[in-house]
């Protein structure tokens, strides 16, 4: 039962987060960037903007070594779908402005805002790397582009690493660091992309979602 906090709370920064707002952590400093690294930022924000839906295949992994596999999907803006493969009973899901965690074996959801984590930053309606969002590096390594930042009024939540194929640009995974350095790295695999998904999906509020063979039910590996 310990294992799963361990998955989820650094996925999602939340209790870090929280905790570390009244320590007024350390401000990381703002990247600089050269002209190069600039119009680097406008290919990603464009990406990131133009990005829709996509489902993928994921392997999460904390900084304990504790890992796990599933299908994610993302519905821009604003939805997010996270499920888990068996053993694991979670489901992490973000519509309306709310992360849903639910432990289908407890039968125990957890609510929180979008956006008090970084995660948040790949679901607005547009995404900005600069104002509201410190861009703290960008570094290209052999065919990878990487951009990490952090909320710049919140920085106790945490740094959001964003890892991209450089050409052609494409998501293919993000880290999540939080104020003591512990990472959570998810990679996708088997992406698809432009894909229309039941809108049930993410809409957690609506009662018939728990309902068995609900969406909050299992809805296959993405196989």
């Amino acid at each position: 039962m310990k294992r799963r906090p361990l998955l989820l709370a650094p996925l999602l920064l939340a209790t870090p987060a929280l905790a570390q707002r009244a320590q007024t952590p350390a401000r990381p400093p703002a990247a600089a960037l050269t002209d190069r690294d600039r119009a680097d930022l406008t290919r990603v924000e464009a990406y990131l903007n133009a990005l829709t839906t996509l489902r993928a295949r994921f392997l999460q992994i904390a900084q304990n070594g504790a890992s796990a596999e599933g299908t994610a999907w993302i519905w821009r803006p604003g939805r997010m779908r996270f499920e888990y493969d068996p053993p694991e009973p979670l489901l992490l899901v973000a519509d309306a402005g709310q992360f849903l965690m639910y432990d289908r074996e407890l039968r125990a959801p957890t609510t929180l805002l979008v956006s008090q984590t970084p995660l948040g930053i790949l679901l607005r309606r547009e995404v900005r790397l600069s104002g509201d969002v410190t861009v703290t590096a960008l570094e290209r390594t052999g065919p990878f582009l990487r951009v990490s930042m952090y909320r710049t009024s919140e920085p106790g939540e945490g740094t959001l690493t964003l890892v991209f194929n450089n050409d052609p640009l494409e998501l293919r995974q993000w880290a999540v660091t939080d104020a003591q350095r512990r990472e959570t790295r998810v990679t996708l695999s088997r992406i698809e992309t432009g894909q229309r998904f039941p809108a049930g999906l993410f809409q957690f509020n609506d009662p018939r979602f728990f309902e068995p063979g609900g969406f909050g039910a299992p809805q296959g590996s993405g196989n």
